[in-house]
Protein backbone atom coordinates (compact mmCIF):
# COMPACT_ATOMS: atom_id res chain seq x y z
CA UNK A 1 0.00 0.00 0.00
CA UNK A 2 2.84 2.39 0.86
CA UNK A 3 4.47 1.60 -2.47
CA UNK A 4 1.26 2.79 -4.21
CA UNK A 5 1.05 5.95 -2.10
CA UNK A 6 4.75 6.78 -2.20
CA UNK A 7 6.51 9.41 -0.12
CA UNK A 8 7.42 13.02 -0.78
CA UNK A 9 9.26 13.71 -4.06
CA UNK A 10 12.77 13.95 -2.58
CA UNK A 11 12.59 10.43 -1.09
CA UNK A 12 13.58 7.23 -2.90
CA UNK A 13 11.40 4.48 -1.46
CA UNK A 14 12.64 0.89 -1.67
CA UNK A 15 10.27 -1.81 -0.41
CA UNK A 16 11.48 -5.31 0.44
CA UNK A 17 9.74 -8.25 2.07
CA UNK A 18 12.05 -9.80 4.65
CA UNK A 19 11.44 -13.51 5.37
CA UNK A 20 10.79 -14.61 8.96
CA UNK A 21 14.19 -16.33 9.11
CA UNK A 22 17.08 -15.40 11.41
CA UNK A 23 19.85 -16.36 8.98
CA UNK A 24 18.25 -14.47 6.08
CA UNK A 25 17.93 -11.36 8.26
CA UNK A 26 21.62 -11.60 9.22
CA UNK A 27 22.59 -11.68 5.52
CA UNK A 28 19.94 -9.42 3.97
CA UNK A 29 19.91 -6.42 6.34
CA UNK A 30 23.66 -5.63 6.02
CA UNK A 31 23.44 -6.24 2.24
CA UNK A 32 20.56 -3.76 1.87
CA UNK A 33 22.40 -1.14 3.95
CA UNK A 34 25.48 -1.61 1.77
CA UNK A 35 23.50 -1.50 -1.49
CA UNK A 36 21.43 1.60 -0.74
CA UNK A 37 23.36 3.55 1.96
CA UNK A 38 20.01 4.96 3.12
CA UNK A 39 19.38 7.94 5.34
CA UNK A 40 16.90 5.77 7.25
CA UNK A 41 15.46 2.25 7.13
CA UNK A 42 11.95 1.71 8.45
CA UNK A 43 10.93 -1.87 9.10
CA UNK A 44 7.25 -2.79 9.37
CA UNK A 45 6.03 -5.99 10.99
CA UNK A 46 2.63 -7.47 11.71
CA UNK A 47 1.84 -8.27 15.33
CA UNK A 48 -1.19 -10.43 16.05
CA UNK A 49 -1.38 -8.80 19.48
CA UNK A 50 -1.26 -5.19 18.22
CA UNK A 51 -4.43 -3.10 18.15
CA UNK A 52 -2.62 0.15 17.33
CA UNK A 53 0.20 1.22 15.04
CA UNK A 54 3.20 0.94 17.38
CA UNK A 55 6.51 2.77 17.09
CA UNK A 56 9.30 0.70 18.62
CA UNK A 57 11.95 2.74 20.45
CA UNK A 58 14.71 0.11 20.63
CA UNK A 59 15.94 -3.31 19.59
CA UNK A 60 17.25 -6.02 21.92
CA UNK A 61 20.27 -8.26 21.40
CA UNK A 62 19.47 -11.32 23.52
CA UNK A 63 16.58 -13.60 24.38
CA UNK A 64 15.73 -15.13 21.00
CA UNK A 65 14.35 -18.61 21.72
CA UNK A 66 11.50 -18.99 19.19
CA UNK A 67 12.02 -21.04 16.04
CA UNK A 68 11.72 -19.16 12.74
CA UNK A 69 9.92 -20.30 9.58
CA UNK A 70 12.84 -22.64 8.81
CA UNK A 71 12.61 -24.13 12.33
CA UNK A 72 15.94 -22.45 13.20
CA UNK A 73 16.98 -20.47 16.24
CA UNK A 74 20.43 -18.92 16.83
CA UNK A 75 22.38 -21.10 19.27
CA UNK A 76 23.61 -17.97 21.07
CA UNK A 77 20.01 -16.69 21.27
CA UNK A 78 21.35 -13.27 20.28
CA UNK A 79 21.68 -11.03 17.23
CA UNK A 80 25.27 -9.84 17.53
CA UNK A 81 27.61 -11.66 19.92
CA UNK A 82 29.29 -9.04 22.11
CA UNK A 83 26.89 -6.32 20.95
CA UNK A 84 25.14 -3.99 23.41
CA UNK A 85 22.03 -5.38 25.13
CA UNK A 86 19.78 -2.69 23.69
CA UNK A 87 20.15 -0.10 20.91
CA UNK A 88 17.85 2.91 20.71
CA UNK A 89 16.79 4.45 17.43
CA UNK A 90 18.17 7.93 16.80
CA UNK A 91 14.59 8.87 15.88
CA UNK A 92 12.66 10.51 18.73
CA UNK A 93 9.65 8.17 18.63
CA UNK A 94 7.76 10.22 21.23
CA UNK A 95 7.97 13.28 18.96
CA UNK A 96 6.92 11.24 15.91
CA UNK A 97 3.98 9.76 17.83
CA UNK A 98 2.82 13.23 18.99
CA UNK A 99 3.17 14.73 15.52
CA UNK A 100 1.37 11.90 13.70
CA UNK A 101 -1.40 11.79 16.32
CA UNK A 102 -1.92 15.55 15.83
CA UNK A 103 -2.59 14.98 12.10
CA UNK A 104 -5.99 13.51 12.95
CA UNK A 105 -5.63 10.30 10.96
CA UNK A 106 -8.16 7.59 11.77
CA UNK A 107 -5.39 5.40 13.21
CA UNK A 108 -4.10 5.28 16.79
CA UNK A 109 -0.30 5.48 17.13
CA UNK A 110 1.49 4.35 20.31
CA UNK A 111 5.05 3.75 21.59
CA UNK A 112 6.74 0.55 22.77
CA UNK A 113 10.14 -0.41 24.20
CA UNK A 114 9.81 -4.13 23.46
CA UNK A 115 9.43 -5.43 19.92
CA UNK A 116 8.95 -8.98 21.22
CA UNK A 117 12.20 -11.02 21.04
CA UNK A 118 11.26 -12.69 17.79
CA UNK A 119 12.07 -11.85 14.17
CA UNK A 120 10.74 -8.28 14.36
CA UNK A 121 13.00 -7.40 17.30
CA UNK A 122 15.87 -9.43 15.77
CA UNK A 123 15.53 -7.55 12.47
CA UNK A 124 15.29 -4.19 14.23
CA UNK A 125 18.37 -4.80 16.39
CA UNK A 126 20.36 -6.07 13.38
CA UNK A 127 19.44 -2.93 11.43
CA UNK A 128 20.09 -0.58 14.38
CA UNK A 129 23.50 -2.21 14.89
CA UNK A 130 24.32 -1.94 11.19
CA UNK A 131 23.19 1.69 10.98
CA UNK A 132 24.34 3.06 14.35
CA UNK A 133 20.72 3.73 15.26
CA UNK A 134 19.43 5.07 11.91
CA UNK A 135 16.56 2.59 11.77
CA UNK A 136 12.98 2.45 12.91
CA UNK A 137 10.45 -0.30 13.44
CA UNK A 138 6.68 -0.01 13.23
CA UNK A 139 4.39 -2.80 14.37
CA UNK A 140 0.98 -2.90 12.73
CA UNK A 141 -2.06 -5.02 13.58
CA UNK A 142 -3.28 -7.65 11.09
CA UNK A 143 -5.34 -6.25 8.21
CA UNK A 144 -8.91 -5.52 9.18
CA UNK A 145 -8.15 -5.77 12.92
CA UNK A 146 -9.08 -2.90 13.05
CA UNK A 147 -7.45 -1.02 10.14
CA UNK A 148 -7.72 -1.42 6.37
CA UNK A 149 -4.67 -1.59 4.11
CA UNK A 150 -5.44 1.95 2.96
CA UNK A 151 -5.56 3.28 6.55
CA UNK A 152 -2.28 1.54 7.40
CA UNK A 153 -0.65 2.80 4.20
CA UNK A 154 -1.62 6.41 4.94
CA UNK A 155 -0.47 6.03 8.56
CA UNK A 156 2.91 4.59 7.47
CA UNK A 157 3.31 7.37 4.91
CA UNK A 158 2.70 10.02 7.61
CA UNK A 159 4.93 8.23 10.14
CA UNK A 160 7.88 7.88 7.75
CA UNK A 161 7.61 11.49 6.58
CA UNK A 162 7.56 12.67 10.21
CA UNK A 163 10.54 10.41 11.01
CA UNK A 164 12.51 11.92 8.13
CA UNK A 165 11.57 15.42 9.30
CA UNK A 166 12.59 14.68 12.91
CA UNK A 167 15.85 13.10 11.66
CA UNK A 168 16.66 16.09 9.44
CA UNK A 169 16.01 18.56 12.28
CA UNK A 170 18.08 16.55 14.78
CA UNK A 171 20.97 16.44 12.28
CA UNK A 172 20.76 20.24 11.86
CA UNK A 173 21.24 20.56 15.64
CA UNK A 174 24.13 18.07 15.64
CA UNK A 175 25.86 19.88 12.75
CA UNK A 176 25.28 23.27 14.41
CA UNK A 177 26.87 22.06 17.64
CA UNK A 178 29.94 20.79 15.77
CA UNK A 179 30.52 24.16 14.12
CA UNK A 180 30.91 26.06 17.42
Amino acid sequence: ELEKLGLRNDVDLHVYEVPVEYQTVQRLIPALWKKHSPQLVVHVGVSGMATTVTLEKCGHNVGYKGLDNCRFCPGSQCCVEGGPECIDSVIDMDAVCRRVSALGLDVTVTISKDAGRYLCDFTYYTSLYQSRGRSAFVHVPPLGKPYSAEQLGRALQAIIEEMLDVLEHSEDKINCQHEH
